[in-house]
């Protein structure tokens, strides 16, 4: 399977996260915005500025704006008709933010469903599953769903999201058949925008729990 690449452009809308927050302020509720990074769990404008100079978020010119995003989730399958869901998240703020869902990823400009997928088992469950990635990873034929969804965003608040969302079923070796936890990276740690940004709240530590596969 090799689906096309998400369209996303990859324009750097604002020159710096000062210049965006001063763009949203007048077009937010202010309790809303003034929650961002201050409320557990939320992001910043920081970490929002950064997925618009990434190319994996983009805003309409609205009043609110819309966040657009095209996120790929892995619905990891385990024994006995389990599948794996992040139960939660260590920010490197110190909070813990809730998740209870199956591994996702944000994606990149120009990136197939396929390449996502590695990627985000990479990121997020490599600490444990280690080089093996181009081998242990097998996309589950058929199992490939596209829906849109459209809902105020968790991580900013008040500011209305459309999420294109492209799900696929994967098996992944070499993960532990119990409760277990991952280590990542920062996130954009290697960009150059990273460091126009450095007050951005990235993940520290994400915490895995088999399911049912009827409960996800």
């Amino acid at each position: 399977m090799s689906l096309s690449p998400t369209q996303n452009p990859n324009r750097h809308q604002f020159p710096n996260p000062n210049s965006l927050s001063d763009w949203l302020r007048p077009r937010l509720p202010s309790d809303s915005f003034a929650s961002w990074g201050a409320k557990p769990g939320t992001k910043n404008v920081h970490n929002l500025w950064l997925e618009i100079s990434e190319g994996e978020t983009s805003l309409t010119d609205s009043n609110p704006p819309t966040r657009t995003v095209e996120v790929v989730i892995v619905k990891v399958l385990g024994k006995d008709d389990l599948v794996l869901i992040e139960s939660h998240q260590e920010l490197s703020d110190g909070s813990v933010r809730t998740r209870s869902r199956p591994l996702s990823e944000k994606m990149k400009p120009g990136e197939t469903v396929d390449s996502a997928v590695i990627r985000a088992v990479k990121e997020e469950l490599g600490s444990i599953v280690g080089g093996c990635l181009g081998n242990c990873v097998r996309i589950v034929p058929g199992s490939y769903n596209k829906k849109v969804e459209e809902r105020v965003s968790v991580s900013y608040p008040g500011l209305p999201a459309r999420y294109v969302l492209h799900t696929v079923e994967a098996w992944v070796d070499g993960l532990p058949e119990g409760e277990f936890a991952t280590e990542e990276g920062e996130e954009y740690g290697d960009s150059d925008e990273k460091r126009a940004a450095v007050g951005a709240v990235y993940c520290k530590k994400h915490y895995w729990k088999w399911v049912d596969s009827g409960s996800v």
